[in-house]
């Protein structure tokens, strides 16, 4: 298995956080092997959701069964094309992704609608085009995507890499199995034995003999969201197709020991380095495992009492700012839905009620959110459509987070009612998951709207997660709201961290205080460099100020601050900012000091093709400001406010 090693290495080196792991084993400690088989519901008995027309018509809105049949009805016609060998090699030739994922992705959305169309109708008029898709995608080489297998492009077939794509596809199968395997024995009983068969071969067997050896599972460094996302899978094909009873709790219990890898790997606070888009498919993954869990073993084993959970689970309303904005630091998107129906059960898990209105909340505000059913974790979507009956009414508004200090991933979140102000900051290293070299970076909203900002991440390719990431510009502190010192930025690595990071927060102030020298290599010649971010409450302002000691006299130095907004640097001393939405800001600095300049990054080539659309389609801009009187040490303000 020395392939698997060095390819999982590789994905490791890519994908994988260097932070403490914390030795909880919050799940492994509280149950044994033997406890897990002896709870667990017997293969025939476990039916977590409807199997006929008539359940389904109970359980889940007329006009909801309605929209996912006509959604079936749309992919009668679907063709489950192959997976040329040429479409592999993209990823190796030109470092394209998306023409092999447009594919494998397409099909299996296909197949999930038409999978619930089927069982929700029940009249058979899916049953021939699902066959054809679980043919389809059983034939294929390899169910994951080729950057996960390193640069071989095409797979070995004779040693299976599980991926988080050949996860969702063993989920995807276990599904037609569940839903309409009798249909299928009907057509022919080969086709059930295909997928446990290729599900066994590519997923079971290999997670059970070598799951260790996978960069996203290794029990002795921190794992990212691979961790639960994969771990949910295999525990919703595992309920759903292994038969026999003993490798049923055996699996169910490995996936348990290793989804404390993940646990074991956050900090008590619950913080997501990887941000809210992420925490979509780590926080909420763990859920997703925790709700399987729960109604598999008829509430024998549940960790929802546990506060790591509870933490976990808070923090995505804490990085919250408004409507479908979330702080996105690392490769987060700045916006995303919120899924309404999975925060309500999972509020309810955990007796949080500011997560329950917040989910009944974004219900009403995205109320096509929750009946979707293409796209990834497909065993949330299917409990999505259960919940819907179960909230009596939305919410027009829930109560937000005020602020939130996450002091693991040092992150720090508050609001300024007054001004209707929301300032993120946070201090971390630059070995984070999906790092950006980000260390001391801020961003500032005002009534929702982006006014400095965290550009985010462009398109992923295979630059992306390789020795070129830092060669992207919006993986750069150059192209954060941050010093560039000798003309040098932040380097990638665990070292180059933040020190001294301590927060205030009171009725005047929310502050956050670091050292981020140490976030610059050598050549940077930083002695010191403490940065001081603040919300004023008192002046509704957000403050930056800058405390440095250098090596020697600086050569340059230079402050950047990124915006979507219309930028005038013509008047000394204050750089006017107009946002989409026409509201007007100031940052005031010191003109005797500092002259001002802007730049676009530029939005061509590979991986900047979603700058052309991301933020509305407003392009980001770069404001400069230049110090004109250099020093070896000096405290530098500046003062950003409404106009």
């Amino acid at each position: 298995m020395k392939k698997i090693v060095l390819l999982t290495l590789f994905l490791s080196n890519c994908f994988l956080a260097q932070a403490q792991i914390t030795p909880r084993n919050i799940l492994a400690q509280k149950y044994t092997q033997e406890q897990v088989q002896q709870a667990l519901v017997p293969y025939g008995q476990y039916k977590p959701y409807p199997t006929t027309a008539a359940q389904w018509k109970t359980e889940v809105p007329d006009s909801v069964l309605s929209q996912v049949v006509e959604a079936g009805e749309a992919q009668l016609d679907y063709v489950f094309q192959p997976i040329s060998a040429s479409i592999s090699l993209d990823f190796v030739r030109s470092g394209d992704r998306e023409r092999h994922s447009g594919i494998s992705f397409g099909k299996r959305n296909a197949l999930m609608e038409l999978i619930l169309a089927e069982s929700m109708e029940g009249k058979g008029r899916f049953t021939e085009a699902i066959l054809n898709g679980v043919w389809s995608i059983c034939e294929e080489s390899y169910w994951g995507v080729p950057a996960h297998i390193g640069r071989t492009g095409l797979p070995d077939v004779e040693s299976p890499i599980v991926d988080l794509f050949t996860a969702e596809t063993a989920s995807v199968l276990a599904m037609a199995d569940y839903f309409v395997g009798d249909q299928l024995d009907k057509i022919n009983p080969l086709v059930r034995k295909r997928i446990y068969h290729e599900t066994n071969v590519r997923f079971f067997t290999p997670m059970v003999t070598h799951g260790d050896e996978y960069g996203w599972n290794s029990p002795s460094r921190p794992v990212n969201n691979w961790n639960p996302w994969i771990m949910s899978n295999w525990i919703s094909a595992t309920l759903m197709l292994e038969k026999d009873q003993s490798r049923r709790a055996s699996m169910i219990h490995n996936a348990m020991v290793d989804m404390d890898r993940y646990l074991n790997s956050l900090g008590d606070d619950g913080g997501c380095d990887e941000g809210p888009s992420y925490w979509t498919a780590a926080g909420a993954s763990v859920y997703d495992c925790l709700e399987m869990l729960d109604e598999a073993t008829k509430g024998k084993v549940n960790i929802y009492d546990n506060q790591l959970i509870k933490n976990m689970g808070a923090y995505f309303y804490k990085v919250h700012i408004d409507g479908n904005y979330f702080v996105n630091f690392a490769d987060a998107d700045p916006t995303l839905i919120p899924d309404g129906l999975l925060l309500y059960r999972f509020g309810k898990a955990l007796d949080d009620q500011r997560m329950v209105d917040m989910g009944r909340w974004a219900v009403g505000k995205f109320s096509s959110r929750g009946t979707a059913v293409t796209g990834f974790h497909r065993f949330r979507s299917i409990e999505n459509l259960l919940t819907i009956k179960k909230i009596d009414k939305t919410l027009p508004a829930y109560d937000k987070v005020q602020d939130a200090w996450l002091s693991d991933i040092q992150v720090l979140t508050a609001r300024d009612a007054d001004a209707d102000f929301f300032l993120a900051t946070h201090g971390g290293h630059n070995a984070e998951s999906h790092n950006h070299n980000d260390v001391g970076d801020f961003i500032l909203y005002s009534r929702g709207e982006p006014v400095i900002i965290d550009a985010g991440r462009g398109n992923y390719t295979a630059r992306t997660f390789s020795a070129q990431r830092y060669e992207l510009w919006f993986t750069q502190s150059n192209y954060h709201n941050l010093p560039i010192i000798n003309g040098v930025g932040q380097k990638a690595g665990r070292e180059f961290e933040a020190t001294e990071a301590s927060s205030t927060i009171n009725d005047k102030e929310a502050v956050l205080n670091m050292n981020i020298a140490k976030a610059y290599p050598a050549e940077a010649g930083v002695a010191s460099w403490k940065r001081r971010v603040a919300l004023n409450r008192a002046k509704n302002q957000v403050e930056i100020l800058d405390d440095y000691v250098m090596q020697q006299k600086p050569t340059t130095i230079q402050e950047a601050f990124m915006t979507i907004a219309d930028v005038d640097t013509s008047t000394p001393g204050v750089v006017s900012l107009t946002t989409p939405d026409r509201q007007t800001f100031v940052l005031k600095y010191d003109p005797k000091k500092w002259s001002a300049s802007s730049d676009f990054p530029s939005t061509e080539g590979m991986e900047y093709r979603s700058f052309k659309t991301k933020w509305s389609g407003h392009p980001v801009q770069r404001i400069l400001l230049t110090n004109k009187d250099l020093s070896q040490k000096g405290k530098h303000s500046f003062v950003l406010s409404k106009n």
